[in-house]
């Protein structure tokens, strides 16, 4: 009833006042049809800058009284709920229609909305997320937006390891965790980041599931660790531990996890864990992953740690080292003091 899942749907409530001047704003200014005739931001920064042919104001008021405005289209983020329920307020109080962004505001969170709508006369919608056709696909869907948390961006005072890997299941959690632990050992203040259900052993400082939230918001949940990290402990570096793969083959779906866990770290250094001969994965293998990663985000593999549970010959490692020109070893088995020897090199930390 409330939701807008077309273009035609926005034309019939021309002509706009949009507030926001991100992404969102021109994004809807730019919809095919759309007349918006002003521009309202809160950032100071932005105020009295040209965006989409006209200059940003600090009032949707003096919008308003200045321009034949009829509705008005709040385009904020996720964590800007509170501006966004201000701007609607001021503008169903002067008798005009309301589009939100399903990010900025959920009618079906804000009912007295609805109603203060009604009472004067106005149209207030949202714009969809689309549900729907999810559940057309699958039979199944949430039953709202799952992207809840701030679009948060924080760069870490300290080197950032990311321990990547080829596949699931092939040493990500214990390669972090036992770096971590050698890095105390070596006398490092080390943060060390889970996140997954399983990083339930020491040392683990913080443990998060990722796959529990949507790729959306991972990125903003690892920089918001290693923000609380910092403050909380002062570390001299910090271990991040990834999930899946980005090229693992036969299994798609945890890639984009992946991904948003080595974008949210920033990392400085980036190991690549392997395991031979899997019995269950389909890895692409260690070159691959390199290249994706070192393509993603400008951070430098600096070795390999390998899981060696299948591998008969152990000596097998010299092979990788030749092979990769990177120093590979068995976490497990005396490897790790070398493999962190590498990082500290080339974070700075020796």
């Amino acid at each position: 009833m409330y939701d807008i899942t077309s273009v035609k749907e926005l034309q019939k409530l021309n002509p706009f006042a949009v507030v926001g001047c991100g992404g969102g704003g021109e994004k809807f200014a730019n919809f095919e049809g759309i007349k918006a005739v002003g521009f309202v931001d809160d950032d100071i920064k932005k105020q009295g800058m040209e965006f989409c042919d006209n200059l940003i104001s600090s009032s949707l008021s003096e919008i308003i009284e200045n321009n034949d405005v009829k509705s008005v289209a709040i385009m904020l983020p996720i964590g800007a709920e509170g501006a966004a329920l201000k701007y609607a307020v001021e503008a169903i109080d002067k008798g005009k229609n309301v589009v939100v962004s399903f990010r900025s505001l959920s009618l079906n969170e804000n009912k007295s909305l609805l109603m203060f709508a009604k009472s004067k006369g106005v149209l207030i919608k949202e714009i969809s997320p689309r549900l729907d056709v999810i559940n057309k696909i699958f039979g199944t869907s949430p039953l709202q937006c799952t992207e809840v948390l701030p679009k948060l961006k924080y760069k870490p005072k300290v080197p950032v390891v990311f321990i990547g890997g080829t596949s699931q299941e092939c040493g990500k959690r214990t390669t972090t965790r036992i770096l971590g632990k050698t890095a105390e050992e070596k006398g490092l203040n080390a943060a060390i980041i889970s996140t997954d259900e399983m990083g339930l052993e020491d040392p683990v400082d913080m443990n998060f599931r990722a796959g529990s939230l949507s790729v959306m918001d991972v990125a903003a949940a690892v920089m918001g660790a290693m923000k609380y990290m910092e403050n909380k402990k002062n570390p001299d570096i910090i271990f991040i531990e990834g999930q899946s793969s980005l090229t693992e083959d036969g299994n798609p779906h945890p890639r984009g996890l992946s991904a948003a866990i080595l974008i949210g770290a920033m990392a400085d250094a980036t190991v690549v864990c392997h395991r031979p001969n899997h019995p269950f994965r389909k890895p692409r293998g260690i070159g691959t992953e390199i290249k994706a990663i070192e393509s993603l985000e400008p951070t430098k593999v600096v070795g390999i740690s390998l899981n060696m549970r299948n591998v008969q010959n152990k000596n097998d490692i010299l092979k990788y080292e030749e092979r990769y020109k990177l120093p590979a070893v068995d976490i497990k088995n005396g490897g790790a003091s070398r493999l962190l020897n590498v990082i500290m090199d080339y974070v700075g930390l020796n």
